[in-house]
């Protein structure tokens, strides 16, 4: 044989030899030994977990932190191809620890403990829970496989039960519990990749134990992680906002941007609107999956931003200690038993020249640190104290409209500043309606001949119905988009409401049958006083008073002065006073309003409370008729009055008249202008009469 064909001869054996032991190799790997090899692989699998980045941290303006983080431990669980009896096995052995020790996991399961019954709750607000009934059944994994939409929870923890091969060896309670989180770990995709945490912020006790009992409870592990921590707690609650874990909705929108079904997001407030900046990046965690489970960090987590508000955390506090006690007295009830139906309110503080918000309260409140323990309880009080009031709650806003009507009249020519319009009592214009002034109702006189000053300082409502006539709709409507009533703010909270301003527009909308035509004089009359279809938010109407006191300019309204990286503490964004709009108001129609709410609180409605104040404040109090109950309590004010800093508005619900709002504002000026005055004396039936 040629020594060419030979050495080709050999090469040829020797790859057939090669070739035959690489496939005898991957024979007895994959079936001689095949089952022992793939136990020893899926043991030593080595998978990342996420190491959850800190979130940012939110601080007042002066950089004293409001809500912080604090480091705690997390249980979470993994597929490590264990069989339905080894993970409840597993659940079994874990439940025994975290009970013995008080901790809880995360309980998503609608169905309460035996017997068992559906525990929807109507967290939409529309009334029922039938759609939140409707949308778990919708969204269930398995309908149509085992679970069907018309089951009793009783057979649908029946079904789950037999779907994850619980027996009865376990007791109904631990069986229930032992769904919920096998449940909850299928809705969010628990894999070998992607864990699910069973429960947050565990007791030392419980890590202890659960590592001592390693070797029970394959595909649990213990991660360091952390907890948001509230300063002051029960404090600036419904700005601060909170955090919770993503939902499918939420999942929807999020996933996109690198989300997990698993993380946890901002919800409400400052917590949801700065979600991008508070977020940090997370970082991985290399675990060995082994009779001993191990941890350590592959990529170290980044914190997210500082978030730096525009609050004074000790005003803050002084705002709902206010507001709180103020309503609380009412409560009490006045001398005729009105105002004992008075259990709610809101204040605002603006920097007049910045729209900077110094301080913003919403009553009933709660308590961040101990959300998830009282949820269903605050869900289902009548009170709402989930609903941030300051930016949310429509209110009439009653005679504090008035400056704003006597505005609109002058800038457009239908009234002059000396203009002097006598109270006859009953308006008598149209035929078909004839209201009548407040202090006629009450004492059944007149305030006689007032001009627009005199006219505010005693909220008479002729002289009004009659410049609003004049004035008409439409020009009510503009100006009172000038100030920014029934417009949003721009605040940086997401759950803030635009309210609206009464207009034919806005009749035909909410008024069935009704055509934009069918808008009579007597609607106009209503909505110059502050009645009719005008439902205006608290922060409004402080930027309203601001507005009014800075002469003319509106500011947005902000509640975030900047944002700094928590890594250099460089400035990521920062917020600049921002003009909506500047109003054209002549000075003597400024000087003219301005007196008139001078003399509100010198010798007017509000004189019982600032009588012989250390400073001068212009306000004007209001009283807004609700239908049912008590009438609600507006006050709005601006101080100093020659070079005004800061305006207040206060609306209590039911607060009986517009001086009971006044003592909320007063300590509000008392705190931020260090001023020594006595405790501010008490809502009280002797106070004066008050307009309606």
């Amino acid at each position: 044989m040629p020594k060419v064909k030979l050495r080709y001869f050999i090469i040829r054996v020797i790859m057939i030899i090669m070739f035959g032991i690489i496939a005898f190799t991957l024979f007895d790997l994959q079936v001689i030994d095949g089952e022992k090899n793939n136990e020893y692989v899926n043991n030593k699998l080595v998978t990342n977990i996420v190491a959850t980045a800190p979130r940012g941290e939110i601080l007042d303006r002066y950089g004293k932190p409001l809500v912080t983080n604090k480091v705690g431990y997390s249980i979470i669980m993994q597929d490590v191809g264990n069989d339905d009896e080894q993970i409840n096995a597993v659940l079994g052995t874990l439940l025994d620890i975290m009970y013995s020790t008080g901790c809880t996991f995360y309980d998503e399961l609608p169905i309460c403990e035996y017997p068992y019954e559906f525990t929807f709750t109507d967290e939409n607000g529309d009334g029922s829970s039938a759609d939140e009934r409707a949308e778990w059944f919708e969204k269930n994994p398995y309908l149509g496989k085992g679970i069907e939409a018309n089951m009793s929870a009783d057979e649908i923890m029946n079904a789950l039960a037999d779907i994850y091969k619980i027996d009865g060896s376990y007791d109904v309670n631990t069986q229930r519990k032992m769904i919920s989180i096998r449940y909850a770990a299928k809705l969010r995709g628990m894999s070998a990749t992607v864990s699910y945490t069973i429960a947050d912020d565990i007791s030392v006790e419980t890590v202890t134990q659960i590592k001592e009992r390693q070797s029970e409870i394959t595909g649990i592990s213990i991660v360091n992680s952390y907890v948001r921590e509230y300063t002051n707690p029960g404090i600036a609650t419904h700005l601060l906002g909170r955090t919770g874990k993503i939902n499918s909705d939420e999942y929807a929108s999020y996933s996109d941007l690198g989300y997990g079904i698993n993380d946890v997001i901002g919800k409400q407030g400052i917590e949801k609107w700065a979600e991008s900046y508070l977020r940090g990046k997370d970082g991985t965690i290399g675990t060995a999956q082994d009779d001993d489970v191990e941890a350590s960090i592959i990529t170290e987590p980044v914190p997210g931003d500082y978030v730096i508000t525009t609050l004074d955390i000790e005003l803050q506090k002084v705002a709902e200690e206010s507001l709180e006690s103020t309503i609380k007295t009412i409560q009490q009830g006045d001398s005729d038993g009105k105002g004992t139906d008075c259990d709610a309110g809101a204040v605002v503080v603006l920097d007049v020249n910045t729209g900077d918000t110094l301080a913003m309260a919403s009553y009933p409140t709660y308590d961040m640190s101990t959300f998830d323990e009282d949820y269903s309880t605050l869900l289902e009080d009548s009170a709402t104290p989930l609903v941030n009031r300051a930016v949310a709650g429509l209110y009439s806003p009653g005679s504090t409209f008035k400056p704003l009507t006597a505005i609109a009249a002058i800038q457009s020519g239908n009234l002059t500043v000396n203009e002097v319009i006598n109270d006859e009592g009953v308006y008598r214009y149209y035929d078909s309606y004839q209201p009548v002034c407040w202090i006629w109702s009450e004492y059944g006189t007149t305030h006689g001949r007032q001009n627009v000053t005199q006219a505010i300082e005693n909220s008479c409502n002729y002289f009004f119905y009659e410049v609003g006539r004049r004035t008409g709709i439409d020009t009510l409507d503009e100006y009172a988009a000038k100030f920014g009533l029934g417009e949003y703010t721009e605040i940086e909270l997401p759950e803030e409401a635009s309210g609206h301003m009464a207009s034919p527009e806005y009749k035909k909308e909410v008024e069935n049958n009704v055509t934009s035509s069918d808008w009579y004089g007597g609607d106009t009359l209503q909505a110059a006083i502050g009645q009719s279809y005008s439902l205006f938010t608290p922060v409004q109407l402080a930027n309203y008073a601001a507005t009014i006191a800075n002469g003319g300019t509106r500011y947005k309204v902000n509640l975030i002065k900047s944002i700094r990286s928590s890594v250099d503490g460089s400035v990521v964004k920062t917020t600049e006073p921002t003009v909506e709009e500047y109003i054209d108001i002549s000075d003597d129609a400024l000087d003219a309003i301005k007196d008139g709410m001078k003399k509100v609180v010198d010798d007017g409605s509000a004189s019982s409370i600032f009588s012989n104040y250390e400073i001068q404040i212009g306000g004007k109090t209001g009283t807004a008729q609700v239908g049912n109950g008590s009438n609600n309590a507006i006050f709005i004010a601006y101080a100093p009055f020659d070079d005004p800093e800061i305006a207040v508005a206060v609306v209590l619900e039911h607060g009986v008249k517009g001086t009971n709002a006044g003592y909320v504002a007063k300590d509000i000026f008392d705190y931020y202008f260090e001023l020594n005055e006595e405790a501010s004396p008490s809502p009280s039936a002797t106070d004066a009469a008050e307009e309606e």
